[in-house]
């Protein structure tokens, strides 16, 4: 099978984790914890995850000139995902993650860099995926630009000028959805995920069992599979049953890139 071609348009952040046992109230201070730093941005999230789930990659984004860059971009090169960049004087995004000992997550994210890209070049491609941690200029320009399957992760949510023939979102996110044609995943959690098609649900699917340790990184993990997963000609739910239990493996580990698993990962977890 000819591995698919994604081209991801997104963001590109250094993740700053601090775990402690509980998220601390509005004005509480919470000590004790760990802190460690790994390589983030749902934008090389998802083509990280798409390139370890089989797919030939290229992510288009804009970092900054500071040695934060470097950092952010280490687990990609690794990957062999080609990466467009632009480079400018901003410092390269940046998120603030506390994790808490269930895995539940809060994020307050300073996009730095990832707001200066707004011209795209787009190379030959069988999809192109995008989130919402960059300009609706970059957005809009791939939108326009694809020639194949355009697939929309709305996050963080807000309206934007374009048509998916894929999006995906959480349930608090579909409300901002404001075309709901063609195929639309909406994740749920523990309780799994639907997809729907223009409107009717066409699958549901819930994750396998894991003890939940961060899902920093679960939603892109989810997002990644199920496109390669469409791409690569499977049904809808065998597609769907994919993205949950990659979705599953991610928030089953510490970090954003370093929990997205492979394809073989991802493989064994549906088959047990």
């Amino acid at each position: 099978m000819t591995s698919p071609r994604i081209t991801v348009v997104g963001s590109v952040n250094l993740d700053l984790v601090v775990r402690v046992d509980r998220l601390p109230r509005p004005g509480e201070t919470v000590g004790g914890g760990a802190f460690a730093r790994h390589p983030g941005g749902k934008g090389a999230n998802q083509a990280v995850a798409c390139a370890r789930l089989g797919a030939d990659v290229t992510l288009v984004a804009a970092v900054g000139r500071d040695p934060f860059a470097d950092e952010a971009l280490s687990e990609l090169r690794d990957t062999g995902a080609t990466l467009r960049l632009t480079s400018v004087d901003d410092p390269t995004g940046v998120a603030l993650i506390q994790v808490d000992g269930a895995g539940e997550t809060t994020i307050a994210v300073v996009p730095g860099a990832n707001a200066a890209l707004t011209t795209v070049e787009l190379p030959a491609h069988d999809a192109v995926l995008c989130q919402l941690e960059v300009p609706d200029q970059a957005v809009t320009a791939a939108w326009e630009g694809c020639t194949g399957l355009f697939c929309l992760n709305a996050a963080p949510a807000r309206p934007v000028a374009v048509d998916p023939d894929l999006t995906v979102v959480n349930r608090h996110e579909l409300d901002t959805v404001t075309r709901r044609d063609g195929l639309v995943a909406v994740t749920l959690g523990a309780e799994g995920a639907i997809l729907l098609d223009d409107g009717e649900e066409v699958a549901r699917a819930a994750p396998p069992a894991i003890d939940a340790v961060d899902g920093t990184a679960a939603g892109d993990a989810f997002t990644a599979c199920l496109v390669v997963s469409l791409l690569e000609g499977r049904s809808h739910e065998d597609a769907l049953r994919r993205a949950c239990a990659a979705g599953a493996l991610a928030a089953s580990r510490p970090g954003a890139q370093p929990s997205l698993p492979t394809a073989a990962e991802v493989d064994a977890i549906v088959a047990g």
